[in-house]
């Protein structure tokens, strides 16, 4: 079966917003439940951020930057990578719908396939998560000692933007191997949460293949670790040019069309279950 892509057209439209508006409301129909989901999504976000603070409490520098230059990094990448989550996040219910053959329902429908897979379980207890690190992102600008320029303030603005493009690419790609191997998740969690781990902290902490192939290979060094050296106004201590930390934008855009390429090929490959 071929995706269908949907047109964009009011009645489109109103179906989107229907199923967005049943998930808010079946999601806040006990509001006490939903307040508490809402506080504990936040903590997978706080360890993060307490673990740089803890490996920095017993030195004073890792990989040449010290806490306030990391933070930077460990900002971007948690409101970007909980955004993500946020948007995107649930394509990671692809092998249980491939599976199970829901994913047949899913295409008979005349919708975007991919937009109904994001909207039939969208987890919104997973803003706290998201604006919590828009928190952190703040705080480390503001005690970060960058010195302002027009060019710096938008790219503050624009790079957590892309990441938060790059890392929905990440989920949409690495879920469409399920297409042809159900039993994926464990892969697509590795590139996935492994590379949101991979992006709090300074590439120069990584060395070898892995730092060759998670940072320049899978473009991961774009997401947070180039823009902090751009605001920072830091060079590269592995040797990349000054314009690679401008360079998040295009990077974002060209994983969104290796996803977009991605998951077309793969919902061509699927085959009904025919249950």
């Amino acid at each position: 079966m071929a995706d269908r892509v949907a047109e964009p057209s009011g009645g489109t439209l109103t179906a989107y917003r229907a199923l967005l508006g049943a998930q808010a409301r079946s999601q806040t129909a006990y509001r006490t439940s939903f307040v508490v989901d809402l506080l504990g999504n936040v903590g997978a976000t706080v360890f993060d951020v307490l673990t740089v603070l803890v490996l920095y409490g017993v030195t004073r520098e890792l990989g040449g930057f010290t806490l306030r230059e990391t933070l930077v990094m460990v900002g971007l990448t948690a409101v970007a990578f909980a955004t993500a989550d946020l948007l995107v996040g649930n394509v990671e219910r692809l092998p249980r719908y491939v599976r199970t053959g829901l994913f047949d329902a899913v295409l008979l429908r005349p919708l975007g396939a991919l937009p109904q897979l994001l909207l039939m379980d969208l987890p919104l207890r997973k803003v706290s998560r998201a604006l919590f690190g828009l928190a952190v992102w703040v705080a480390a600008l503001s005690v970060a000692g960058i010195e302002w320029t027009p060019a710096r303030v938008v790219l503050a603005v624009v790079a957590p933007l892309a990441a938060v493009v790059f890392f929905g690419a990440v989920f949409v790609a690495t879920a469409t191997v399920s297409f042809f191997w159900v039993e994926s998740g464990e892969l697509a969690n590795s590139v996935t949460y492994g590379g949101r781990d991979f992006t709090s902290y300074p590439v120069t902490v990584f060395e070898g293949w892995f730092r060759a192939a998670f940072a320049y290979g899978l473009g991961f060094a774009f997401v947070s670790y180039q823009p902090a050296l751009a605001l920072l106004g830091r060079a590269d201590p592995l040797g990349l040019p000054a314009w690679a930390g401008w360079a998040a934008p295009g990077v974002a855009l060209v994983a969104l069309a290796g996803a977009a390429a991605a998951w077309r090929v793969g919902v061509r490959h699927y085959r009904s279950t025919g249950s």
